[in-house]
């Protein structure tokens, strides 16, 4: 199995997309340790995913909101306990508030960008200090279509991602010669809890066209969860060592194809980057 024997974290494993890749893992050999922000998600998790372990797999769940650096703290304190760190998935986000910006308080705002950047930030600061003795690891964010696209009415999300990703790409190049590969993936439009808050939310405060999109993909025009749980094992196991610093759309990338991905993922291909009047065939102006 691709990832037998590594010992693994993901962040907002309960639910969502983060417990398709806590199971992706678990099927591919990994330990898995976990977290969720209540003790009932945490306990859930566990009893349904437990009777399905191999022998001597392990399966751990850790209460922690990774935008409290106490809790950060406590949970890699438990990770310790359980051996070497080789790979983290930064999976927890929120969409934090959905409205039109002028009508955003700042609370909301703070809120998003604390567990949205600085709870990754944490994340990554504790697991580049665990990977770095090993002489090497994996780390893996999740990415959204803020990242690269303007999304009205979710400007804190928006802004969070895109913040998220060049965070990414910056510990590419931070920790490249340690052999620490950081990727992000795009998993595509999920049916989650996050397109649920947009449909709670109504066109007034997500605007007509993007409820119009969430309530398409509720009724079942989503992306496949398990297409992003499939690429973060590709990821995190031996096959994908020396790819780093980029953001890989799970559904229109080629990474199925490992040769393929390889060849064409060279310079700033799948990175943001500035675009300029020459990529657009127009000359800039002297």
């Amino acid at each position: 199995m691709k990832l037998n024997q590594r010992n693994t974290l993901v962040t907002g494993g309960s639910q969502g997309l983060g417990r398709h890749i806590v199971e992706a893992y678990l099927t591919a050999g990994a330990n898995v340790h976990f977290c969720a922000r209540t003790a009932a998600d945490v306990e859930r998790t566990q009893r349904e995913l437990a009777p399905g372990l191999s022998p001597g797999q392990r399966l751990i769940g850790t209460v922690c909101d990774i935008g409290v650096p106490a809790d950060v703290d406590a949970l890699f304190a438990a990770i310790g306990q359980a051996g070497p760190l080789h790979v983290v998935v930064n999976n927890a986000g929120i969409y934090g508030p959905i409205g039109p910006t002028e009508e955003i308080s700042l609370a909301d705002w703070n809120q998003t960008w604390q567990v949205n950047v600085t709870g990754t930030l944490l994340v990554c600061q504790h697991a580049v200090r665990a990977m770095k003795p090993l002489g090497g690891g994996k780390i893996i964010t999740i990415s959204g279509g803020g990242a690269t696209n303007p999304m009205p009415r979710l400007v804190a999300y928006a802004a969070t991602k895109a913040a998220v990703v060049r965070m990414t790409e910056t510990l590419a190049e931070e920790y490249r010669e340690d052999h620490i590969d950081v990727n992000a993936v795009a998993p595509g439009a999920l049916r989650t809890r996050m397109n649920q808050q947009v449909l709670e939310a109504g066109p007034d405060k997500a605007g007509a066209e993007f409820y119009a999109k969430n309530q398409q993909w509720a009724d079942g025009g989503a992306a496949d969860p398990s297409l992003a749980a499939a690429l973060c094992v590709w990821l995190a196991s031996p096959e994908s060592h020396g790819i780093t610093g980029k953001l890989i759309s799970a559904q229109w990338d080629p990474w199925k194809e490992p040769d393929k991905f390889r060849a064409l993922a060279t310079g700033d291909v799948y990175t943001l980057r500035r675009i300029v009047p020459e990529d657009r065939s127009k000359p800039s102006v002297t």
